[in-house]
């Protein structure tokens, strides 16, 4: 497979034409614009570069994303979509008001009715995880450029058609993952891949965040303002309960990927970012973990240690822990380990804890290169260029992030019940693993209070994974493979790759 994004030899200055537009978005129509070009251009002309764009899922980031396109120089919200109705209105009221009498947003509870507007420029996808792929499909099939939120795939096959859909349409693809337009995170894996730094061996992300049970709902209708089957959309659910609608659906695998792929997206999108360059996908994967503490009906674990070895021996370790108990430590950020035994922590400013030091110190790095202005800025500029490459985490990016979670998921889902105990894996001999489950466990065990004799973990298999093929061989890869690509409801299949 050929996995490229157009490059061109210097990326184009941001908001070339409008970099002195006003400081602040407009939800109000404006000058009129041509889209010059074809689907695979997609440059926007005319005397005020306005960008017209379109937001699917209203509840949580789908506010985010309102706010963020508000706030961007003369972009406009043609559209706003969310298929439940009192959701649809509230957030109409509310541009309204904002708007004081002079409101040309159109609420529509499907995104294809924006999608099948010429004046539509970009559609941007806050929608639950099931739904990512197939909209975005739909809008590079549109020639409509994307911002899709994490993960833009809910499994393995879904994201390499939104390659191939990128490839076919040469829209511009931006994964919501906001680290990408922090220069001072993508000068940390400049250097580590320049050899300023000692060489990484292993990169660690962490989301550890409290979280509580969602408890049991029965088996109902689904309520009178909601079209359940369009909610349900590419997703196959035998029947609605309450947990679903608005935020628990990330905690059953038919809508969700759990909170590895859920906030976790973020940490596993920097992770692989500081895999060498030439590396796409990890060949072996494993996962350890389960759902403690709770006693409800999400299926996903909350607690999970996972390891993913790359064919040039740099490795992925993950750590997700959304229990809540007493002297809970939040931590939601990534580790560096270097091969010299040096480890580096932080969020775009660093400290490196050197070997034989006594305490860690400030690293002091250039930054590195993003296409400036925030995620959201970044995008529309990328738009206003018709530039791919421009995009802060462009569709491959967010290919391999997500299926680096996709693959740690599987090997979970096809886990088998063991005790709960520090030696409940030998991780296939890997003793950094051994060392950082161990210190898991013991949080586990000590903090939470689990203990062997009322809980087990659910061990998953070592899954050999073909990053050329994107499937799974060897031993369990018949059950894994199945894993690969989710059945879907008609109307709304995700069309094959060459199909697209």
């Amino acid at each position: 497979m050929t996995d490229s994004i157009p490059n061109e030899s210097s990326r184009r200055s941001f908001l070339k034409k409008a970099g002195s537009a006003a400081a602040g978005g407009s939800f109000l129509a404006g000058s009129s614009f041509l889209i010059t070009g074809t689907k695979a251009s997609g440059a926007i002309d005319g005397a005020n570069d306005r960008v017209r764009i379109a937001v699917a899922g209203l509840n949580g980031r789908g506010q985010a994303h309102i706010a963020g396109w508000a706030k961007a120089p003369n972009v406009e919200l043609a559209y706003v979509a969310d298929p439940a109705g009192k959701v649809l209105a509230k957030r109409m009221d509310s541009l309204a008001k904002r708007a004081e009498g002079k409101l040309t947003t159109r609420g529509v509870g499907d995104i294809r009715r924006a999608l099948d507007d010429p004046t539509v420029d970009a559609i941007s996808i806050a929608t639950p995880n099931h739904w990512h792929s197939l909209m975005t499909i739909w809008g590079a099939q549109a020639g409509k450029h994307v911002y899709v939120e994490k993960p833009m795939s809910h499994d393995i096959a879904e994201g390499r058609i939104v390659v191939e859909a990128q490839k076919k349409y040469g829209v511009v693809i931006q994964h919501g993952t906001q680290r990408r337009s922090n220069a001072g995170v993508a000068g940390l894996h400049e250097a580590l891949k320049s050899g300023k730094l000692p060489r990484l061996k292993i990169a660690y992300g962490y989301c550890c965040k409290p979280r509580n049970g969602i408890g049991h709902e029965p088996i109902s209708d689904p309520p009178a303002d909601l079209n359940w089957e369009h909610w349900k959309g590419p997703a196959v659910i035998d029947h609605y309960h309450a947990n679903y609608v608005p935020y628990d659906w990330h905690w059953f695998w038919e809508t969700g990927n759990g909170d590895l792929n859920n906030q976790g997206t973020h940490q596993l999108d920097v992770a692989r970012w500081a895999i060498d360059d030439d590396q796409t996908h990890p060949t072996r994967t494993m996962a350890i973990g389960s759902r403690f503490q709770w006693d409800d009906q999400g299926v996903t674990p909350n607690t999970m240690f996972a390891m993913a070895e790359y064919p040039n021996g740099q490795m992925v370790f993950f750590n997700v822990r959304n229990v809540n108990y007493e002297g809970y430590e939040r931590q939601v950020y990534n580790e560096y380990y270097l091969e010299d035994g040096s480890v580096i922590t932080g969020e775009g400013n660093y400290k490196i804890l050197r070997p034989g030091a006594s305490k860690a110190e400030p690293l002091k790095l250039d930054q590195g290169h993003v296409t400036p202005g925030g995620n959201w800025n970044a995008f529309i500029a990328a738009v206003r260029a018709g530039d791919p490459s421009m995009a802060n985490g462009n569709v491959m990016d967010a290919h391999y992030g997500c299926v680096l979670g996709h693959i740690m998921n599987n090997s979970y889902r096809l886990g088998t019940e063991v005790p709960f105990s520090e030696t409940a894996s030998d991780f296939g001999g890997n003793e950094d693993a051994i060392e950082h489950f161990g210190r898991l466990h013991k949080v586990m065990s000590e903090g939470v209070g689990i203990s062997g004799s009322d809980a087990k973990y659910q061990l998953g298999p070592m899954l050999t994974f073909n990053a050329d093929t994107e499937r799974f061989e060897g031993e369990r890869a018949d059950e894994a493979n199945v894993l690969v690509k989710d059945a879907n409801n008609p109307g709304y299949e995700v069309p094959s790759a060459d199909a697209v």
